[in-house]
């Protein structure tokens, strides 16, 4: 095409005007997506509804994956317009930086930059697809997505004062991400809870995000119409021409809004590293404070009972130090204090468990009485007062993420190495830098001039301090916690762990970032109420209302943190701090007296008393509150705007610690790619083990070790007991999702945290169909919990009961147990198995009603004279082996394994039910039995690892 402006253009041999590059980005990717659709439903429609669950006429929509995916032609047909829309979309991307560039912003630079991460990482996922090479392409999508978020936010941030454009990318942007929420919703239902048509719905969702993400780029077809290719800009970065005009401030302040400011920040490397070192440190802080009581629980533990070495607890009221000259000692040699509490990060490197708690005591020690420290020699300046605060808070929630992403595992605790997961040395390394980067401007005060500047009480302010950080601690330490509240069995009725753990740190974010921007609503008495409310709530109801009580909590949790630590702050930190950490060691043994009762000094009085904590907890907060609300100036002096920059720049952090949570939450979502070891023979090998809360004989987390032995065994079901840590002296772990993930297995928790028990847990490589929680007569001693699931089984519908009795003091309480769990295991006719702690000998006692016709159930060896705890009974099935397998040093009991082979009729289950004993018990030699019904033989004369089939030497058969 000739130019018609041959001199003054410099001879343009072709122009057309920017917004095409827009429209035809627009139509040649709608082509790619809408082609392959129109083309699958022709020639394989059939195919491309049916899931892995549901086909035609369940499912009768596809999926966007099911449509581009692997057959042709319908994925050549993507591919190819695919391709050809990447030539419209670097242009679009290169005219946005052109249009949005401003001397001295480095903004779209960086926007621009984000959206060539995009149009590479789209590439990568479409044209690699999960068959392809499936971690690849989970890897290029995950980026993709991160990289979504600053490209949306930033195009609106970067807009051109054009007010149609910015209405429409409002618009587009909150309808892509408000989509994400039902379209996970949905997913879940499809992929967890396996509801027929729920994928069909998912689908209309996933396509909407299409048609919203490629909508919200076809805008800059607005703002291009200043542009003319050829290519040069012909009239200047203007507002459209047919816009109606607005006034550029009223545009600059409704994206300011719609951004939250975030793109407004004034980036500079040295406060971005001031922020990075404050949230890590804070991370560190609660890092060691949460592996206190982990490593203090050991002992008590391993001595059965009070070993003496719980007074290491009280280590966290050292702020009681911070009086007088020693006070001005501390605060003038914080950055020694900060440095030297790494102690309890490098305690790793002590292998003694009594020489590493030590370590741990020290750190804990020295970080308390730091953060305190500065916390209080800051407090005369609002702008290094909250950067510390909000790097304390947010460092709570990298450290929720960190769990998460760990399994419930912090990689820094003294009880992680590398042989189970740890990343001990790398935290330590950054931990250094972190505090001293934190501590790298000297405090502003070391005296009293901080203190009696406001009215209120340090004795109500020290309450305020003490069930803060119990409440904080006890419930948002780890995203599961709250979840596991309310959890009660199978079916799913409420959230699931896995894939609803990010509410949680979303609530947390939330909260304390409406703390920081409006403390006095925070402090407020309406706030507090919602709160209460929300605790009532989590303590008294189950699923997902009792999860909207826990979010609930957990915004006021987050939000009143900023008014109450501000108060305590500017008075005397040995009575606010120390005091308050006083008060929070009390709530912490409280909280474990409910459970232990049995084990310790008047715990009888508070046994079961979860409630009495959480109206404890409300008390203490409300007297914070109240001593807030006394304490307020009348007039607040207004806040200068230069301030508010900090809080950008730990907005941003938050921001990113949300994204790392949802990239480990895409990691973990459940793969049901659950397997069993011999389906061919129809063998269930089932097996019991108490773990021992997870700790080894040397005070390492047993994770890696348990999964090894059970993955090695070969087992389909084994059912855990002593398995409940959701509480802070163990650390609020839960080791159930570790191994279901890692082994590929189905998992019921078992009886929550708030049910008082020691936990028993299952997993199963067969789905459990249903599964129901039971507490058992307990009058004296401690709670037994017990779990009746029923798995269908190839097919069959097969009962595993998984049962830890009371201890042997209580012997009327193991009777009643006996009695019940009898009761209920001769309630079903179907197929079951036993795997259980029973506390007897064998053929004596309450043996005897546990194998018996109220039960009828068999026990797997009667000959096996040498138990007391646990065993292995069935009724309904074959029984075909059994094995004893030892446990080297991971705790304190065998694994117990038996083989059944799965009847595959009612009518063979009852045959197998009339036979005889002496038929049932005849033993057979190994060489007798078909390959598929053996043991591993790894484990025979010595096995490995310490591992290795004992006392009968060897495993036994039964014909």
């Amino acid at each position: 095409m000739s130019s018609k402006y041959k001199d003054k253009d410099g001879g343009v041999v072709l122009r057309f005007g920017g917004q095409w590059v827009s429209w035809a980005h627009t139509a040649v990717a709608y082509t790619a997506f809408l082609s392959a659709l129109v083309v699958g439903v022709a020639l394989h429609y059939h195919k491309i509804v049916q899931n892995e669950f549901y086909g035609y006429p369940d499912e009768w929509f596809p999926s966007v994956s099911a449509t581009i995916g692997d057959r042709y032609p319908e994925r050549s047909f993507f591919m190819i317009f695919i391709a050809i829309t990447s030539g419209p979309r670097f242009a679009l991307v290169g005219l946005w930086y052109l249009l949005t560039r401003k001397p001295g912003s480095k903004l779209p630079g960086f926007i621009a930059s984000m959206g060539l991460v995009r149009t590479l990482t789209c590439g990568g996922w479409t044209y690699i697809t999960s068959t392809d090479d499936h971690d690849w392409h989970d890897i290029l999508m995950i980026s993709y997505i991160v990289a979504t978020l600053p490209w949306t936010i930033g195009c609106i941030a970067l807009s051109p004062a054009n007010p149609k454009a910015v209405k429409y990318r409002k618009c587009l942007a909150g309808a892509f991400f408000g989509t994400l929420v039902p379209l996970i919703f949905f997913f879940i239902r499809h992929k967890v809870h396996r509801v027929a048509g729920a994928y069909t719905i998912y689908a209309f969702f996933e396509w909407s995000l299409i048609l919203f993400d490629v909508g919200f780029d076809a805008v800059t077809a607005l703002d291009f119409e200043t542009f003319e290719v050829s290519v040069r800009d012909v009239q200047g970065a203007s507002k459209g021409a047919n816009s109606v005009y607005v006034p550029s401030e009223v545009i600059e302040k409704e994206k300011e809004k719609l951004t939250g400011g975030l793109f407004s920040l004034r980036f500079t490397w040295s406060e971005a590293l001031d922020t990075m070192a404050d949230v890590y440190h804070g991370y560190i802080f609660w890092s060691m404070l949460t592996s206190l009581g982990l490593v203090v629980w050991y002992f008590p533990l391993w001595h059965m009972g009070i070993s003496g070495f719980e007074a290491f607890v009280l280590v966290s009221v050292s702020p009681a130090l911070l009086v007088g000259p020693l006070r001005s000692a501390v605060i003038s040699n914080l950055r020694i204090i900060h440095v030297l509490s790494l102690a309890g990060v490098a305690a790793y490197l002590v292998i003694d468990p009594t020489y590493r708690l030590l370590t741990v005591g020290f750190g804990v020690a020295l970080a308390t009485l730091g953060w305190v420290g500065t916390l209080y020699s800051e407090s005369s300046h609002e702008a290094r007062f909250e950067s510390k605060l909000l790097g304390l808070m947010v460092g709570l929630i990298m450290s929720s993420t960190a769990k998460f992403a760990w399994q419930t595992n912090n990689p820094v605790w003294p009880i992680m190495h590398a042989a189970n997961g740890g990343w001990n040395g790398t935290g330590l390394v950054l931990g250094v830098l972190a505090a001293l980067r934190f501590t790298r401007k000297a405090p502003l005060t070391s005296g009293s001039s901080a203190e009696g500047r406001q009215g209120g009480s340090s004795l109500l302010a020290a309450c305020g301090v003490g069930g803060l950080f119990f409440g904080l601690h006890s419930l948002l330490s780890d995203t599961s916690t709250m979840i596991l509240w309310g959890w009660e069995g199978f079916p799913i009725r409420g959230p699931y762990f896995s894939t609803h753990g990010w509410c949680t740190v979303a609530a947390m974010s939330a909260g304390l970032f409406v703390g920081i921007s409006k403390p006095s609503l925070a402090g407020g008495w309406l706030p507090y109420a919602a709160g209460g409310a929300g605790a009532m709530v989590l303590t008294f109801f189950s699923h997902w209302v009792g999860y909207y009580g826990g979010l609930t909590l957990a915004v006021y949790l987050m939000a009143v943190s900023v008014p109450l630590i501000a108060t305590a702050s500017k008075r005397s930190p040995a009575v606010t701090f120390g005091l308050g950490f006083f008060i929070y060691i009390f709530l912490v043994l409280f909280h474990v007296w409910v459970v232990a009762y049995a084990f310790v000094p008047g715990g009888p009085l508070v046994r079961e008393r979860t409630d009495w904590i959480m109206m404890t907890l409300m008390v203490l907060l409300g007297l914070g509150v109240f001593n807030f609300n006394a304490s307020r100036p009348r007039r607040q002096q207004a806040r200068r705007p230069s301030q508010s920059q900090h809080k950008k720049y730990f907005a941003v952090s938050t921001l990113l610690v949300n994204i790392v949570f949802l990239c480990a939450a895409f990691m973990r979502f459940p793969t049901n790619d659950y397997k069993p070891y011999h389906a061919k023979d129809r063998v269930l090998t089932a097996g019991i083990w108490t773990i021992h809360f997870s700790l080894d004989n040397d005070m390492w987390s047993s994770e890696y070790r348990m999964r090894d032995l059970i993955k090695e065994m070969e087992l389909d079901v084994v059912g855990l007991l002593e398995s409940d840590l959701q509480r802070v002296i163990m650390g609020n772990r839960d080791t159930t999702q570790f191994l279901a993930e890692d082994l590929g297995m189905y998992v019921d928790y078992g009886p929550g945290p708030n049910k008082h028990t020691w936990g028993a847990a299952l997993l199963s490589k067969f789905p459990i169909v249903e599964s129901k929680h039971h507490l058992l007569p307990s009058p004296v001693g401690e709670l037994a919990p017990a779990i009746h699931a029923t798995l269908d089984v190839y097919g069959e519908l097969v009962d595993v009961f998984v049962f830890h009795s009371g201890q042997e003091e209580d012997p009327e309480d193991r009777r009643l147990q006996s009695e019940y769990l009898a009761k209920l295991m001769g309630s079903t006719s179907r197929p079951a198995v036993l795997l259980s702690y029973l506390v007897t000998k064998p053929l004596e006692g309450n043996y005897k009603t546990y194998v018996g016709e109220t039960s009828g159930m068999h026990d797997i060896d009667p000959t096996d004279w040498d138990r007391w705890c646990e065993y292995i009974l069935y009724k309904g099935l074959r029984r075909v082996g059994y094995a004893r397998v030892s446990r080297s040093t991971i705790t304190d009991t065998e694994l117990q394994v038996g083989k059944f082979v799965i009847p595959q009729s009612g009518a063979e289950s009852a045959q197998l039910e009339a036979r005889p004993a002496e038929e049932r018990d005849r033993r057979a030699q190994e060489h007798e039995v078909p390959e598929g019904w053996r043991f591993p033989a790894m484990f025979k004369g010595q096995g490995v690892r310490d591992h290795r089939y004992h006392v009968f030497e060897e495993p036994r058969y039964f014909h």
